[in-house]
């Protein structure tokens, strides 16, 4: 979770080695929180600038595409093509139907248009199957039965047995999730209790350190509204270690039980940094670049995948554009056929 409170000083002491791991574990989880901030930070950054640059080319290349689309539509009524030719554009047709069905790229009256025709060649496509299947299904009873029978056993040891492998191992994380979430829940309930018990303003007599604690308790309030057991349990070492002066503030039995509920909170972090990456990192190139620096962030990898990007897809669009002057012309569209790069 994303929150800005005011860092506490570190006592530096001689601990236990449960006690060490268990800082290690809060110092990880602290830098995971940043690492987590600076990417949901460049989420919005990629946003803007994939907006200002890849978008304006794409809704380009889409209009082109659609421009095709028309033309080829018209070329069927007006050039003379042989039956072979109106096969080819009747697929090529197709095939831009159903790419541009429901695009974000199109106005509603481009959109209606792409599924009328997407419609049409849906239906033509379908009849023909029909009509082949009805064909063929006699000769294919015999010979597919036996097939089949021949790889159920196969099929079961592959596809199968993975999907069932991948589906208990589902289970088990999910399982191990919710385990963790409840843990999590009752080790902020607890390190709340115990650090408002510990701080508790009313209770102090110096007017100072009175007015420091409250400053501290509301801070402690809003990490718990924030469900911020990281900061929580942080601030609990502390006052717990510079109130008693002991290496041994918490008990070992303690400690493990809020290194559990830490663990889990540092498991939601790396899923969310995860997803995040999956969802900005699309480049091989950009992907090995993470990678190698083990999750942390180069914004310019970023940037420079969306300029590769833009460049791919301007020099589709100069390409397109060309083949449409040539599906102008009938002339063209013969050329363009007879080579097979309609």
């Amino acid at each position: 979770m994303s929150f800005a409170l005011k860092p506490t000083d570190r006592i530096v002491l001689e601990v236990s080695p449960q006690h060490q791991k268990l800082n290690r574990l809060i110092d990880e989880i602290e830098q995971q929180k940043l690492l987590l901030g600076a990417w949901q930070q460049a989420q919005e950054d990629i946003r803007n600038y994939s907006q200002n640059a890849l978008m304006p080319a794409y809704r380009a290349l889409y209009t082109v595409w659609f421009e095709q689309m028309q033309m080829l539509w018209k070329g069927l009524s007006c050039y003379h093509l042989n039956q072979s030719d109106i096969a080819q554009v009747d697929n090529k047709i197709g095939s831009l139907a159903r790419l541009l069905k429901n695009s974000r790229m199109l106005n509603q009256t481009q959109v209606d248009e792409v599924n009328q025709l997407f419609t049409y060649y849906e239906q033509a496509e379908e009849y023909a199957q029909n009509k082949k299947n009805r064909k063929n299904i006699g000769e294919c009873i015999e010979d597919s039965t036996q097939a089949r029978a021949d790889e159920v056993f196969e099929d079961w040891n592959t596809d199968e047995y993975v999907q069932a492998k991948a589906q208990a191992k589902q289970k088990r994380e999910q399982d191990k999730q919710m385990k963790a979430e409840k843990l999590v829940g009752q080790s902020l309930k607890t390190v709340y209790l115990k650090i408002a018990s510990m701080i508790h303003p009313d209770r102090e007599l110096d007017e100072n350190k009175k007015i420091e604690k409250t400053e501290i308790l509301q801070r402690v309030n809003e990490a718990y509204e924030q469900e911020d057991l990281f900061f929580l349990l942080k601030l609990q070492l502390e006052v717990e270690q510079s109130k008693n002066g002991s290496n041994n503030a918490l008990s070992n039995e303690k400690i493990k039980f809020y290194q559990q509920a830490l663990e889990a909170q540092s498991q939601t972090l790396k899923k969310q940094i995860q997803e995040l990456i999956d969802s900005l990192v699309w480049s091989e190139k950009a992907k090995i670049a993470v990678q190698k620096s083990k999750g942390q962030l180069n914004i310019e990898q970023l940037y420079k995948q969306i300029d590769a990007d833009v460049s791919v897809v301007k020099q589709q669009l100069k390409a397109e554009k060309q083949r449409l002057l040539y599906m102008g012309k009938e002339s063209g569209l013969e050329m363009l056929l007879e080579h097979q790069v309609l």
